[in-house]
Parts: structure tokens; sequence; C-alpha cells
């Protein structure tokens, strides 16, 4: 496997910085610490632009390519997250959560070490032409910062042509990559659901509207969308997540409220998701003589790989660990990521790693493999040499 020897030196500093990451969780955009951090390592690596506060907390290094160029130097952009997830860490890890209630339960302290392991590799060697951007995201899980920071002139303030991800992957072995074009994590949509009845004694119904009865008819019709609604060589998901209603064990509650979300590879889909659960939400209500309101939002978009930038990912993941070990036409999941609207901005293309077999993203017990730094910094630092040659 030839990872790039430099890198392999630097594998125990790396991990070093993975692991006082994963220590300190912060979440959404309140990521001070590891902004601050990342902040200040690129300073110590010698980055020629160091800027922070771009999405509110993201931080951007520029690195410059030691040849000269013709005309306008290209730009790449490699994108890493730093954000936790409000979970209650169950490792048992030396260096665990000292944060209750937090902790890197997906991974984004790996891909923060690993992108910042490349950054040093390339401000120490610049074997490139042109610029490399470095970009650490807050705000993955569900606060779409990196639709942040695009509103914050991300690519244009830095004159970004292409840009690139890169995820941990359980259950993929180490050593491999995951790809595809097209279509590679589903759309995020939400939906809340307000139901009203007629609150009454549990002993009377009769002279109720039951809320409960009526958001549990909800949950289980709206799983007849999926069943016999989507084409079935489509994919989608409806899950509802939260249900809430009353506060006593004798007393039918007058609201109900249900949260959960929608998940969609194509547009046409998406659109029959929210018009039809609209149609089932109001429909069952109607049919208890309750009232119900759905508050639909589209939140992360379709994460799509562009077809060249795509192919051009897997050659240098197949450089790094062997063609035969990056599967080019990965299935999609239904899990989502905000790198879609960097995507939508930019060409560019998403890569999945393998991160053994560890416990699966968003588990208590989950862990990122130390194993997988080496290979994803030589991946980071062989698409800038290979994008950028000098």
């Amino acid at each position: 496997m030839p990872i790039v020897n430099r890198i392999a030196a630097l594998h125990g500093d790396i991990t070093a910085l993975r692991r006082d990451i994963h220590a300190h969780p912060e979440l959404l955009y309140d990521v001070h610490r590891t902004a601050a951090t990342v902040a200040a390592k690129l300073k110590e690596f010698g980055c020629d632009e160091v800027v922070t506060g771009i999405g509110r907390t993201g931080v951007v290094g520029v690195i410059h390519g030691r040849k000269p160029v013709q005309g306008a130097a290209k730009v790449i952009g490699l994108r890493a997250d730093m954000d936790a997830l409000p979970i209650m860490e169950a490792t048992g890890l030396p260096y665990q959560s000292t944060v209750p209630g937090k902790m890197h339960a997906c991974g984004h302290d790996g891909h923060t070490a690993m992108l910042l392991g490349a950054a040093r590799y390339l401000a120490e060697t610049r074997n490139f032409a042109g610029s490399a951007v470095v970009i650490f995201q807050p705000a993955e899980e569900g606060g779409a910062g990196g639709k942040a920071m695009i509103q914050d002139g991300l690519m244009e303030r830095f004159g970004i042509a292409e840009v690139y991800g890169m995820h941990n992957y359980p259950g993929l072995p180490i050593g491999q990559f995951g790809i595809r074009p097209g279509p590679l994590m589903a759309a995020a949509d939400h939906l809340s659901i307000d139901i009203e009845g007629i609150g009454g004694h549990a002993a009377r119904p009769h002279l109720t509207v039951d809320t409960v009865l009526v958001g549990a008819q909800i949950v289980s019709q709206l799983q007849s969308i999926v069943a016999r609604n989507v084409d079935p060589l489509q994919s989608a998901v409806i899950s509802i997540c939260m249900f809430h209603a009353g506060n006593a064990d004798n007393v039918i509650p007058q609201t109900a409220q249900l949260h959960g979300t929608a998940r969609s590879l194509t547009p046409d889909v998406q659109d029959l998701l929210e018009r039809r659960i609209r149609e089932v939400v109001e429909g069952v209500a109607r049919l208890h003589g309750a009232k119900a309101a759905l508050d639909y939002r589209r939140n992360y978009p379709v994460l799509c790989n562009h077809a060249r930038e795509t192919g051009f990912a897997a050659a240098v993941a197949g450089e790094v660990v062997g063609a035969d070990q990056v599967d080019t036409a990965f299935a999609p999941v239904m899990g989502a990521e905000d790198f879609s609207f960097m995507l939508n901005a930019r060409p560019g293309a998403f890569i999945f790693v393998g991160n053994g077999n560890s416990a699966g993203l968003h588990h208590p017990a989950y862990n990122f493999n130390d194993d997988v730094i080496p290979i994803g910094t030589s991946y980071w630092v062989r698409l800038v040499e290979t994008a950028l040659p000098a």
C-alpha cells in the first residue's frame, strides 16, 4: 500500500491530535475550542493564509504551491467537518469524551485530524502548482454549516474551482474506498406534525377525539407511502422518530406532536413524498375528526457526485490503496451530508474510506479507527499533487 512516507512518519502526531479533539467534543456551531486548535495548527504549519469565522465558526487555510503556473492558478478545496453529536459515549477509551452527553460518534475528529495532517505535509513540501484550500466546517450534524460557509462567500472568496470531501465508513474494510458518480447520499427533509383533538377522561373515550390514536394511525399510514406510492426501483425512507402526547395515564391528551425525517435520492421522489405525507396526515386526521398541520422542511439536498471529478477521485484513491480496493459503484446510502451544498456550488466528489469493523455511525460505542489516518491523509495529498501537477 503506497502510503506517503512522510505521512506515515506523522501518524503518531496526527493520532494524538485526533484523540485530543475526540476528548473535547463540541456541537453544531459551538466548536470554538476545535476551531481555535485548527487555526493554531494551520498557522504553525506555515499556511499562507488562515481565516476564521467563515460560516460563523468555520476555518479555512490556504496553501500555495511552489511552482509557477501559466495564467490563473487553479484552486482545489478539501473539506472536513468538526462537530460532534449529543450522545453519551460508551467506549471506555482512555481518551473518551470529557464532556457528558457529547461525543464524536461520527468520526469528525478523524476527518479534521487527517485534513490537518495533509495541510502540514502540503505546507512543508508544496510540490504542486496552484493552491490548496483546506476547509474545516462546523455544524454538519443538522446545522447546515456547509451552506453557511457557502453563503459567507467561501467559493468566491478563495477562488475554489473544485471541491472534495471524505467520510469514514464502518463496515468497509481498512484500506478500501467507496464512491460512485451521481447520487451517493440522500436528501434529508424534516417533518413536524401537530395534531389537535378533544381531550378528556381516559374512561370516557367516546366523548373525546384521541390524539394518541390519530398519531398512531398517521405513523402507520405514512409507511404505506414508500410501500405503495414509490416506484420499487427507487429509494425512499420515512421515519417518525419522536411522538409526544399526554402527561398522565388517565387523561386523553388534547394535542400530540410527531417529528421525523423523509429521505430520497431524486427530485421526483422528494416531491412525491412531500405531497403524499401531507395528504395522509390531513386525511387521517379528518377521518377521526381531528385537525393536523404538517410542517415539511427540505433541509439537506441530495449529495450528487460530478462524473469527471468522481473518476479523478477514484483514480487517486486507487494510487493509494490499489485500484482493486476502490469500489466505483458503491451503493447509495440514505444518510445525508451537507457537503451536498458544496457540490451544488462547485464540481467535485465525496468518497467513503473504510473504518473497518467498528460500531456504526452515531452509536455510543463508535470510535474512529486510527489505522485509517495514513490512508485518508495520503489520499488528500495525492489528490492535490495530482490535480495540480508541478
